[in-house]
């Protein structure tokens, strides 16, 4: 599942400049000396903007700066409203506060002045299942008549900036005293990277089109969205919810009549079944939750415990314990109607179960897929992608419906189809301890860390090398039954596939299970340590390194909020190959846009026709990611040579580690080349 995910995530995910949320911002004021500053928000569906007040360890809160006020003070604290979210994130640590859909936020004032200035900003955080915005900024300006004066809010405001005055000769004391330490550590700065005014121009250059010429952006168009769609379904085709429908599928037409040209028919009505339901399915959802309802309802923490359980009765049953059979009553109405029609409604039926069953797995592909073809602005491009997806699995299952027809005259077909059941039990088995392991770290049990789960993979593959090797035995299995020259080669990849895990209990880093396996944190005793740690965290520094020690640089664009740069950090940069690369070949440089270090100078520039003042660290980071890179949100992954320009690509959030090398590896062979 979480494979088809990643696959899917590259061919439809590009760089892009997203504006997920909508800010308004308003001085409400009546005939009284109190009034209200309100920023409403209007929120993207699969986006949040966080709370107020969550603290320095977690994402970015939603705060108020006042840049300069004269007859306003502020009464109490920003206060939001809304339908808040409360519940415990695992990686921060914490219990985090959001909104979804809209927010609004309040700061009550009192006028203290017959006249008025302000000049605030309400500075938020937003995130979605993928990426973050950096810290974004709504401005507030106004000036005007005061409907009343508060005597006693005008008394305090004096004696507010009475200690405000005395506060700020005190600092210009302290720092004359400590002969400007600041601006000195900025001249040294500026004297290490030996970079010339022009120099600079150049490394601030815009390359937008540069990276459009490498990136080849995907085209929306509805042809590559139905083909996505395909690509989805063939892809679901390979998890492990879709495979418990093969038997039922093969024992439900196995029942049917002996017509190979009704068979054919029926076949294909399966087929068309599956495809109308799976459509309806999709669009019904979209219309009424919002393309993520399907994504949000397959990664539930309960949802998953259900299907662990699901994908244990199977496994039970494909071992021999029982036989899973429809009730009676239905067999023999379908019998019933298959004998006088051509029992459409039973193998409509058998379609529906075939969707539900597998939709814990396809669930996720179907809600990214809708999710990325929203931006069409109707219904035309969700049609498409679900038709393409219900057609690549619907194809196999019409074949499969259409192959018992032929079972009847192979000799011995129960034996070797047996095989086949308990080989998917096993697996079966093997992935519910996926699913379990996806509840197991939203509830924080740690019942099921790496270690645990990598033990019980090793003993359940290496269990079944000893069945296809004939060691081992089920109920249904033939007494005489021997291993054939296939059941010989894949025992001896699964017995290979369980002395490969092996070394994981140790804290290997097992590349090709990465995806399925806890996270590394979870384990207790860990002997692998390969961490990477960024050079720089100032792009100028970073790119004069690179004049200096002629290698390429990598800008890693990143948040201390940022959800998915740490996912990407322990998945994707903990890999021997990846570390290597970005420890010994590459610059790294890591640029925060939540770092709230104040910029020794306010730097005032023009973007998009407007004047903006950036105040921090993040601020320039940020805006040095929109106007250079045409980007605004993280995990962002550029190369660039020593002058700034783009040697491949970019990349964003994708936990694919051979994509990420080969990311690394085309830029190291670009910059070689130049």
């Amino acid at each position: 599942m979480t494979v088809a995910l990643l696959f899917m995530a590259v061919i439809l995910c590009n760089a892009q400049m997203a504006n997920p949320v909508k800010f308004s911002a308003t001085l409400k004021t009546g005939k009284t000396a109190e009034g209200e500053i309100v920023f409403k928000g209007r929120i993207e569906k699969g986006w949040h903007v966080y709370s107020t007040g969550l603290g320095n360890d977690g994402p970015v809160s939603a705060t108020l700066t006042v840049n300069k006020k004269d007859g306003v003070q502020l009464v109490g604290k920003l206060t939001p409203r809304g339908r808040e979210i409360s519940e415990f994130d695992k990686l921060f640590g914490m219990k985090l506060r959001y909104f979804e859909n809209s927010v609004t936020f309040v700061q009550k004032v009192k006028f203290t002045k017959p006249q008025y200035s302000l000049d605030v900003f309400l500075e938020y955080g937003a995130c979605n299942d993928e990426m973050c915005m950096p810290p974004t900024q709504v401005p507030l300006v106004k000036k005007g008549k005061s409907p009343a004066v508060d005597g006693e809010a005008a008394g305090e405001a004096e004696e507010q900036a009475e200690a405000e005055k005395a506060a700020a000769d005190s600092a210009k004391a302290a720092m004359a005293q400590a002969g400007d330490s600041a601006k000195a550590d900025t001249a040294a700065l500026a004297a290490a990277k030996n970079l010339s005014a022009a120099d600079l121009q150049q490394l601030w250059k815009p390359v937008i089109n540069e990276l459009s010429a490498y990136d080849k952006p995907v085209s929306n168009s509805l042809l590559y969205i139905f083909l996505a769609g395909i690509a989805g379904g063939f892809l679901a085709l390979f998890t492990p919810c879709v495979w418990p429908i093969i038997p039922m599928t093969v024992s439900f037409f196995l029942k049917r009549n002996k017509d190979r040209g009704k068979a054919i028919r029926e076949a294909t009505t399966y087929g068309i079944s599956i495809v109308v339901i799976y459509v309806l399915l999709g669009l019904v959802v979209t219309l009424l939750f919002g393309a993520s309802a399907l994504n949000a309802l397959s990664t539930n923490a309960v949802f998953n415990i259900l299907f662990c359980l699901l994908l244990i009765v199977f496994a039970a049953s494909f071992f021999g314990a029982f036989e899973l059979t429809l009730p009676s009553s239905w067999s023999n109405k379908i019998d019933q109607k298959s004998e006088s029609t051509s029992g459409v409604l039973s193998i409509f039926l058998m379609a529906f179960t075939l969707v539900l069953v597998s939709f814990s797995c396809t669930g996720p592909i179907i809600g990214f897929l809708l999710v990325a073809v929203s931006t069409q602005g109707s219904i035309v491009g969700p049609t498409l992608g679900m038709l393409g997806f219900a057609l690549a699995l619907a194809i196999p299952f019409t074949l499969f419906a259409m192959f018992p027809t032929l079972l009847k005259s192979a000799p011995k077909s129960g034996g070797w189809m047996n095989v086949i059941k308990v080989v998917l039990g096993f697996i079966e088995l093997a992935f519910a301890l996926k699913f379990l392991s996806v509840a197991d770290l939203a509830y924080g049990w740690h019942i099921l860390d790496r270690e645990t789960f990598l033990s019980l993979w090793i003993v359940i593959f290496g269990l079944l090398g000893l069945y296809l090797l004939g060691l081992i035995k089920f109920p249904h299995d033939d007494d005489e039954r021997r291993t054939n020259v296939p059941q010989f080669f894949l025992a001896l990849i699964s017995l290979a596939f369980a002395v490969y895990m092996i070394p994981g209990l140790w804290g290997a880093p097992l590349k090709a299970i990465s995806a399925f396996a806890p996270p590394m944190n979870t384990q207790d005793f860990n002997l692998y340590k390969n961490e990477v740690h960024p050079k720089f965290k100032d792009y100028e520094a970073a790119m004069a390194a690179s004049r200096l020690e002629g290698k390429p640089v990598m800008v890693d664009f990143t948040g201390f909020g940022c959800v998915n740069c740490r996912k990407m950090e322990a998945a994707v940069w903990t890999d021997a190959k990846v570390a290597d690369m970005l420890n010994n070949k590459y610059i790294l440089v890591s640029l925060y846009v939540d770092d709230k270090t104040p910029l020794d100078k306010p730097m005032t520039v023009t973007e998009n026709g407007q004047q903006r003042t950036l105040r921090t660290v993040g601020d320039k980071w940020s805006y040095l990611q929109r106007v250079k890179f045409g980007s605004n949100t993280q995990p962002f992954y550029v190369l660039l040579d020593s002058d700034g320009m783009p040697l491949t690509g970019s990349r964003s959030y994708d936990e694919d580690i051979q994509a990420y090398t080969e990311f690394l590896q085309t830029g190291l062979d670009n910059y070689n080349r130049k």
